[in-house]
């Protein structure tokens, strides 16, 4: 029996294992795929219900996901019937959180137990993918072809080997044919500890225990295992034990690399190399970094700087080659005032003050417009990776604004008087473009009118008296 539950509780580990009965082996790999048998008399699964022989019994099995599910009744005596699939019941695929009970209401078949007297097991196992078992079950005749437990184990370890160690999980419930069997007492279970390299801490639970290689005695349950080792990464691994169990666990321990490597070089050599804004050396260059991804920029005189988001790898050497550039621009910066004015290079449009533009190095032609401005002309010259500012005051073209008036009025233009046009006469000068005129005289209806000026001009206006 011990062989059984060594398949039907840890099937998965390593099963080109032999199976024995000393002990069983853990895998660490877990699975979200989960499986619950029980009967009747025991929903809690205390494994103390009792059936007197020609009693009825009710098997129970749960999923949490999509799985093909495979009961077998394994009694006392070593025999074994298929419970699911049955001659009856060969829809074995239970939905994700079914529950199904066997036989189901309205069935024509029933269970009823017949004895030998002693310990019963139901061995449940449920799997992703539909086993196939033609060489331990023959469904139409009901019987299972293996005999034994621990046949049953052997048979089960075959079929089950191919799959992946999450695609399966097994459950075990336990009953008592025809009187109360006493319990065994309670007995630890061993822990088997090894590493390599050997000398790992071993900590139980979060408390050390010993080094590698350590046997400890257990209380059967769920325990934490972690193993640390400077210079490694730590393992760590759940067991559950049942009492009387030997696991071993062994862990081969992956050495802990702190850093990558990072290769630069350039064409040209010589370039200065930047890491995060900081200064590292000059092409060719070689660097020991921590893993992370790097901001790299290298920089040299009359080429372009280079940037780029480099990643390292722990334990990894990565490689940034660069061919870098020559400079063959340089940068024009306007400024005017007022801002706004239209800036053109060798006769084409920029765009407006203020402006940053980059050229080809070389002489240029800068020409500045804005309405109502003397227009701004001039010659620079553009060097390779340098700047050029011009800061330019532009000067108002102002023109000649002659009024004639048929009364003596105060004048404002744009708001603002300029003058008083005595004996219905005024000249004055003011800025190309549009403004308002504005005229006011007692006794007379004030006159405000908008004038474009685009060169010297001669008004003759006419006031309304009141």
């Amino acid at each position: 029996m011990r062989t059984l539950l060594w398949m039907a509780l840890a099937l998965g580990a390593a099963l080109a294992q032999k199976i024995t009965p000393q002990g069983i082996l853990i895998n660490p790999v877990p699975t979200d795929l989960q499986v619950r048998v029980w009967v009747d008399k025991d929903p809690a699964k205390r494994g103390d219900a009792v059936y007197r022989i020609g009693e009825p019994i009710y098997i129970y099995v749960n999923v949490n996901q999509d799985a093909y599910v495979y009961l077998f009744n394994i009694n006392a005596d070593g025999k074994i019937d298929p419970i699911l699939p049955n001659a009856y019941e060969r829809n074995n695929l239970l939905r994700a959180g079914e529950t199904r009970r066997f036989p189901p209401e309205g069935a024509r078949y029933r269970y009823t137990i017949t004895g030998p007297e002693g310990e019963d097991k139901i061995l449940a196992v449920a799997s992703r993918r539909p086993l196939s078992l033609g060489e331990i079950l023959d469904v139409e005749a009901n019987r299972v072809r293996v005999q034994g437990a621990e046949g049953l184990a052997r048979a089960l370890s075959i079929v089950i080997e191919p799959l992946p160690d999450r695609d399966w999980v097994t459950d075990v419930a336990r009953y008592y044919v025809g009187r109360v069997v006493a319990p065994p007492p309670v007995a630890a279970a061993v822990l088997v500890v090894d590493s390599r390299p050997s000398g790992a801490e071993v900590y139980l639970d979060g408390r050390l225990q010993g080094r590698t290689p350590l046997s400890l005695s257990v209380t059967p349950g769920r325990h934490e295992v972690e193993l640390r080792l400077a210079g490694y990464r730590s393992y760590r691994v759940t067991v559950n034990p049942k009492p009387g169990d030997r696991v071993q666990i062994f862990a081969q321990l992956v050495a802990e690399v702190q850093e990558g490597t990072l290769v630069v070089d350039s064409s040209p050599p010589g370039a200065e190399v930047y890491v995060d804004g900081g200064l590292k050396g000059r092409t060719p260059l070689r660097l020991s970094l921590k893993e992370g991804t790097y901001q790299v920029e290298l920089r040299l005189a009359g080429y372009e700087p280079y940037r780029a988001a480099v990643r390292v790898g722990e334990g990894e050497e990565t490689r940034l080659s660069v061919n870098l550039r020559p400079i063959r621009t340089g940068e024009l910066v306007v400024e005017t005032r007022p801002v706004g004015a239209e800036v053109y290079v060798d006769g084409r449009l920029q765009g407006r003050t203020p402006l940053r533009v980059s050229l080809e190095a070389g002489r240029h032609e800068v020409r500045v417009v804005a309405p109502g401005y003397g227009e701004y002309r001039a010659q620079v010259e553009v060097r390779p990776g340098e700047s050029v500012r011009l800061a330019v005051e532009l000067v108002p073209v102002r023109v000649t604004l002659e009024l004639y008036v048929n009364v003596e009025a105060r004048v404002f233009l744009d708001g603002q008087e300029v003058g008083i046009a005595r004996g219905g006469y005024l000249r004055l000068e003011a800025p190309l473009g549009e403004h308002e005129l504005t005229l006011v005289a007692p006794g007379y209806r004030t006159l405000v009118q908008t004038v474009r000026l685009s060169g010297n001009q001669v008004l003759r206006l006419t006031l309304s008296p009141l």
